[in-house]
């Protein structure tokens, strides 16, 4: 059976990777003033904080519609016996809704929803990709891939809490009260919502250094994939936890800039650890 995947462009996996494991990508659009861009197309999280900074609003992000979804199952199940697509957490956007009416038209067309965003859905889709690969039957991954979904651990660090303030998740006191303290809010996927559930309060990098122990001894993980994935540069700051990943053994580490849509909300400063928890 050729089995093959898509997945809503916020899963942010590297392009190659992608192409590696033929995963096809749908994009989220993003509106800035009258004007729509595609995730991953011709938007990038650069043109996103210029925007930004411009306008001081923020962009929209805009789930796409069960008919697009429709038209990319149909393309596929021309060359395909199934289809195993992953959506954006369903408590996040509608995308996961719309996926799965367009999955109701076709046969073996499977919508995963998995709780997670950003390289939360990515670890699942590769995970998924490894399966194909070994040959294992389309019911067994599918079986597997729903009990890995509870598995996943993603969560951040947002540093710059104006993203959130903009998108009226954060009061302007408890802005101004982060900023005086330097506080390091951590946002933590839970039955796929986003929940803060710890602060950090002092330099980023020491921040991060606790975030992360904090992490392994709450969340065991399995070693054998790991995500750094971060909404900026951060000068050197990301490159530092990669190599404290690195120590802990995991096999696989994989740095990862965030995509468009997820630093429409998060803005620059973000970076978070994802992997799939014991």
């Amino acid at each position: 059976m050729k089995i093959v995947i898509t997945a809503d462009s916020t899963c942010d996996i590297p392009q190659n990777l992608v192409e590696k494991n033929n995963i096809h990508i749908i994009p989220i659009a993003i509106i800035m003033g009258d004007k729509e861009y595609l995730e991953g197309v011709n938007i990038s999280r650069l043109d996103i904080y210029e925007f930004v900074d411009k306008n001081n609003i923020l962009p929209k992000t805009s789930a796409r519609g069960s008919y697009e979804y429709k038209e990319v199952f149909e393309k596929l199940k021309k060359e395909y016996d199934a289809i195993i697509h992953f959506s954006l957490s369903f408590n996040i956007s509608c995308t996961g809704d719309n996926a799965l009416q367009a999955s109701k038209e076709f046969e073996n067309v499977h919508v995963i929803d998995t709780k997670s965003l950003s390289s939360g859905s990515g670890l699942l889709v590769l995970s998924c990709a490894d399966k194909i690969k070994n040959g294992l039957p389309l019911e067994q991954i599918l079986e597997e891939i729903k009990q890995e979904v509870d598995e996943v651990q993603a969560s951040f660090i947002i540093s710059n809490l104006n993203y959130l303030k903009k998108g009226g998740r954060c009061s302007a006191i408890a802005l101004l009260g982060a900023n005086l303290l330097g506080i390091k809010i951590q946002i933590q996927l839970i039955d796929g919502k986003m929940q803060p559930t710890e602060k950090y309060i002092g330099k980023i990098s020491a921040c991060l250094e606790k975030y992360l122990s904090n992490l392994i001894k709450e969340y065991p993980p399995k070693l054998n994939r790991v995500f750094v994935t971060s909404s900026s540069a951060m000068h050197g700051i990301r490159e530092k936890l990669v190599k404290q990943v690195k120590s802990l053994g995991f096999e696989e580490v994989i740095e990862m800039d965030a995509g468009a849509t997820i630093c429409c909300h998060c803005g620059p400063g973000t970076i978070g650890v994802l992997y799939m928890k014991k």
